[in-house]
């Protein structure tokens, strides 16, 4: 029989998550082929021809933490009633997510590839891109308060997204170098102390 009419003999879905798992706690370039192989359980030819290359596994794995992880932090910062309870339950969740012990800590968007170079251009555009998305929601957020009389008029919103985005980031590394849930929130205290300098204190 063909090989081209057989059914892959693993489960993808699965296999994928197993990838983006692995691609979370390693980053692209510390993640081999044999550690991908190895969790995914299936051997390099089944790899390529189930997702074509390392560098589309990493993207589509990124797809698929996207959808899946940290989900509770973004709906937070649209749901909460208010900015300010907005602004500290992006942080409050982001600390709980980041700090889970059943799985990689930190984030994959924020740790998966930092340094562009020839052999992984595409993966530092898409995470940049993700990255900027993330830090466009936060100005938005906050450009719906201003607009609805509940922060001041000069109010920098792009500016305050930039450093809650920031100290997200930080929650990130912070977290993969073995930050506990306390040490984290101690971080969002102090970053929305830095809200009441910037928002006032009745905001």
């Amino acid at each position: 029989m063909s090989e081209r009419g057989r059914p892959r003999s693993f489960d993808r879905a699965s296999a994928l998550r197993r990838a983006m798992e692995v691609f979370w706690a390693k980053g692209y370039e510390g993640a081999s082929l044999s550690d991908l192989t190895a969790a995914m359980g299936i051997n390099s030819p089944s790899l390529y021809a189930a997702f074509g290359s390392k560098e589309a596994l990493f993207l589509e794995a990124t797809d698929l933490y996207t959808r899946s992880e940290g989900t509770d932090i973004w709906s937070t910062l649209e749901e909460a009633p208010t900015a300010r309870l907005a602004i500290e339950g992006f942080l409050t969740q982001t600390a709980r997510a980041y700090s889970q012990t059943d799985r990689p800590q930190g984030c994959l968007i924020a740790l998966g590839a930092l340094h562009q170079d020839s052999t992984q251009g595409l993966i530092c555009q898409d995470l940049r891109r993700r990255r900027a998305e993330n830090q466009t929601a936060l100005e938005r957020r906050l450009e719906r308060a201003a607009a609805e009389g509940e922060l001041p008029a000069d109010f920098d919103c792009q500016a305050a997204a930039t450093f809650f985005a920031t100290v997200q980031h930080g929650m990130s590394i912070q977290a993969r170098d073995g930050a506990t849930h306390a040490a984290l929130m101690a971080t969002v205290a102090g970053a929305m102390a830095a809200w009441t300098t910037m928002a006032g204190a009745n905001t």
